[in-house]
């Protein structure tokens, strides 16, 4: 399947004028979207997530690298004549606060991105297309609303038909939930998702929030120092994470420790082995290791021999996060059925259930996250 978004080494610096001092934001960063993909750039505010959009986009000029859009290269540091500007690179984007046209309604702000401004320049196949993303993003009955009078969801739909409607290579979202209230979110998230998944679309959204970038996208990266650590599915990347920052940034877990011999690891909680990607070494490999504890991988069960004391509980309505100490003064994690309240400083079984064991250097304390 064909790239729709290729980034290649891209760097980007800004330049402080009242020190002259370069702050780097982003170093070699690299990215593949295919077509009809939904990639999600997770990461913490001010790290860069927005200006890897306007480099995209065609606002910013990165110092280095290259961007590729459909097979067509766009920015080239290399090779400059090939460059295309913002305006000519078919690119749609969907903004924090939405930036719509206060002054038109509805229609008419759909009618502005196919039109290029040129509202009296209206042909039938408009017509038709303002006609199909009314109806695909449920606006129908809004068409003639001004946007003042839309609720914060309804501008967000209107928002997505006015990037759809040109039927752009690739549609850029920056943050465009942060604004919304959380239960409105959860739902604009799925809509958004169906969407562009329906139109075959490929977008990039950035955010911070880990709920929203698991629920929406296909492939989902961890931005740090300028760099995607990790870029993967959001199951192996909640599941096999490549680092401890990974781990760390990604849901929450514990890191107990581990002694590792071959494809055995030796824990608190018993052995686990080692499955995904272990090969074996001519050498010993026996060492010291931290192991990746998800609060799932803990399980309830008061038939088991093995018990942990509840030292904290969180009640989240459908379940408990239990904070367990485990015999050696570790702590684990662990999700439990909220019928199941066990009163604090009392042991309760435990077992294991682990798919994927997951390993690290041993340069930390244990410790939950």
């Amino acid at each position: 399947m064909r790239n729709t978004l290729k980034l290649e080494k891209i760097s980007f610096s800004y330049v402080n004028k009242q020190s002259s001092s370069i702050n780097p934001v982003l170093d070699n960063f690299e990215l593949t979207l295919k077509k009809g993909e939904i990639g999600i750039v997770l990461g913490a505010s001010g790290g860069g997530k927005t200006t890897i959009l306007r480099t995209i986009a065609g606002f910013l000029d990165p110092v280095q690298g290259r961007i590729n859009i459909d097979g067509c290269d766009v920015f080239n540091s290399q090779n400059k004549s090939g460059y295309i500007p913002s305006e000519q690179r078919n690119v749609g984007m969907v903004f924090q606060d939405f930036a719509l046209f206060p002054h038109l309604n509805v229609r008419e702000n759909i009618m502005f991105a196919l039109t290029k401004g040129k509202l009296r320049s209206v042909t039938d196949e408009n017509v038709n297309r303002i006609e199909e993303m009314l109806a695909l993003t449920g606006m129908i009955n809004f068409a003639e609303s001004s946007i003042q009078n839309l609720s914060g969801g309804q501008k967000q739909r209107v928002a997505l038909a006015r990037a759809l409607a040109p039927s752009p290579k690739l549609i850029l979202f920056d943050e465009p939930f942060s604004n919304l209230d959380p239960a409105l979110r959860q739902v604009l998230v799925k809509e958004v998702r169906e969407m562009l998944k329906a139109t075959s679309t490929t977008a990039l959204f950035v955010t911070h929030d880990q709920l929203e970038a698991f629920s929406l996208g296909d492939k989902v990266g961890i931005l740090k120092d300028g760099q995607l650590q990790q870029w993967d599915s959001p199951y192996r990347l909640y599941h096999e994470p490549k680092n401890i920052d990974i781990a760390k940034f990604i849901g929450q877990g514990a890191l107990i420790n581990g002694f590792q011999d071959g494809d055995i690891v030796t824990t608190a909680l018993g052995k686990l082995t080692l499955k995904n990607n272990f090969i074996p070494s001519r050498k010993s490999s026996e060492k010291q290791v931290k192991v990746l504890i998800r609060p799932d991988d803990i399980i309830h069960d008061d038939e088991s021999e093995m018990s942990a004391t509840v030292v904290k509980k969180i009640f989240r309505g459908a379940d408990f996060l239990y904070t367990l100490k485990l015999p050696t003064e570790e702590e684990v994690l662990s999700f439990v059925p909220s019928h199941h309240d066990h009163p604090l400083h009392q042991p309760i079984g435990i077992r294991l259930e682990v798919d994927h064991v997951v390993t690290f250097e041993s340069t930390e304390p244990s410790f939950t996250f």
